[in-house]
């Protein structure tokens, strides 16, 4: 076992080399198998101090390290758990395994039985007595001192990046965890999962472009969902009053730092509720990740600043916010057109031909969400951003609902779902306009069944991960993001 230098042809060549005369010897290692008793969190586990009679273990892994000392050597291999030390001596294998040892390389998946010990220097490890290669790793790993450093390549050859680099590899685990946790914290408030239609005729629950395909079988066009909810508002038409969904969502639209055009959502419904009660589980459910993932209510921000995730959060309004960040108290009653130049004035661009109110939702989406740093929930969105809301009982130009932003960027938008099928068909002719052949008439003749009074909230899977493992972007927290062809 021994570095071989050259680029990546020449080594390969070498290891292909290596396993050709493997097979002429009769052993060929991707037809073996090995009896792997413990992981290396149990094996450790299972070291006794101050014992003359030490456990034998059963560990199996891929090779990350080795330092070559004569006719011994240790190696460090990694498994699902972690890593764990092996010592591989002469003596203990006999001369013509431990030859047959040496033809090992870094990357190559082994798996090992041997009595624990503890070094000199403290450290718990194997001594093998029996060494099986059971998979040969034809192409290296990355530098292990450097790892990883291009970006494209850390995405598109995943696999490296997570054997490399602990971090990323810990950051997985996390998602792992917090999306099981986040079932059983929905499970014990009386929850319960269902799954709706990713290939849907008509698509709704958002405003967003979706992908478009053909269903031969029915000769007819069909969307990717855009989003998950008009089908788990029929499950509060048919009676069950807690659902949710974990599910991708798809999206044919931009990709940045906080885009991807595939992603993993949870939607929740809860009849019998309101936009209030969605606050009380989103923190619930906040709360809950933190003791059980982060094991911290405080995270860090992109720029170091500390977020406190414990206790009561904030709540402001979004007239105030707007008003605010523009220093204008007449903000909405002023002309578009003098809102538009103080966009200009602003650094916020702005299509002129939008809405009024998307021009001020520019404002907000570019200068205020980015600087609510602290969770804060923001309230009383104008009615023309969300047509599945209901109003506001006291100001029918808001909406009963909140946007949840932390660390600079919305979390989880909830709403008082809009139950009444007539004012719903009205807010759903005014969104699409002219195409009638959009209207989703299906949700609308299940609604005219009674929905009852509900809350509603979304997050998006990707972004949590990615502010409970402080990553820097939602590529970082999914595994296999979707890239560009390579030429």
């Amino acid at each position: 076992m021994e570095e071989v230098p050259g680029n990546q042809s020449d080594v390969f060549a070498v290891r292909k080399s290596k396993l050709d005369s493997m097979r002429e010897a009769g052993f060929d290692p991707f037809s073996q198998n090995f009896d792997r008793r413990n992981t290396s969190k149990e094996a450790l586990g299972l070291y006794r101090e101050n014992s003359t009679e030490q456990e034998v273990v059963h560990v199996g892994g891929r090779i990350v390290a080795f330092r070559l000392m004569g006719k011994a050597a240790f190696l460090k291999i990694l498994d699902c758990d972690g890593q764990i030390q092996l010592y591989i001596s002469q003596n203990d294998l006999g001369e013509d395994a431990y030859g047959s040892f040496m033809k090992f390389d870094t990357g190559d998946i082994i798996g090992a039985s041997g009595e624990l010990f503890k070094t000199k220097t403290g450290e718990i490890t194997v001594r093998v007595k029996d060494i099986l290669l059971v998979a040969k790793a034809l192409r290296p790993l990355p530098d292990k001192w450097h790892g990883l450093t291009d970006s494209d390549q850390i995405y598109r050859q995943r696999y490296l990046d997570l054997i490399v680099n602990p971090k990323s590899r810990n950051r997985a685990k996390k998602r792992c965890k917090i999306i099981e946790e986040l079932r059983k914290f929905l499970w014990s408030k009386g929850f319960e999962e269902v799954e709706t239609p990713i290939l849907q005729s008509i698509v709704g629950g958002a405003a967003a472009r979706p992908f478009v395909t053909h269903l031969n079988a029915l000769d007819q066009t069909c969307y990717l969902r855009i989003a998950t909810e008009l089908f788990l508002k029929r499950m509060l038409v048919a009676g069950f009053d807690k659902v949710f969904e974990i599910g991708r969502i798809f999206r044919n639209e931009g990709i940045s730092r906080k885009h991807n055009p595939e992603f993993t959502s949870l939607e929740v419904y809860q009849a019998f509720s309101d936009y209030r009660g969605m606050m009380e589980l989103v923190r619930g459910i906040i709360q809950h990740l933190c003791r059980t993932v982060v094991g911290s209510m405080t995270i860090v921000s992109s720029d170091g600043t500390p977020i406190e995730l414990g206790g009561e959060w904030a709540e402001r309004r979004y007239c105030d916010l707007v008003i605010e960040a523009t220093g204008m108290p007449d903000w909405f009653s002023i002309p578009k057109e003098k809102k538009l130049q103080l966009c200009t004035k602003l650094g916020v661009e702005s299509n002129p031909s939008g809405e009024d109110f998307e021009v001020t939702n520019d404002i907000y989406s570019k200068i205020v969400e980015p600087k609510l740093i602290q969770p804060t929930f923001v309230t009383h969105l104008p009615r023309e951003l969300c047509p599945l809301a209901k109003l506001n009982g006291e100001d029918s130009r808001y909406l009963d609902v909140f946007e949840l932003c932390i660390n600079g960027q919305e979390i989880a938008p909830a709403y008082s779902e809009q139950n009444d099928p007539l004012i719903q068909r009205e807010m759903f002719e005014k969104q699409i306009g002219e195409e009638k052949h959009n209207l989703d008439n299906e949700f609308l003749l299940a609604l005219e069944h009674g929905m009852p009074p509900a809350g509603g909230m979304g997050i998006g899977i990707d972004r949590l991960v990615g502010l409970l493992t402080e990553a820097s972007s939602i590529r970082d927290t999914i595994l296999f993001p979707l890239l560009r062809p390579q030429q």
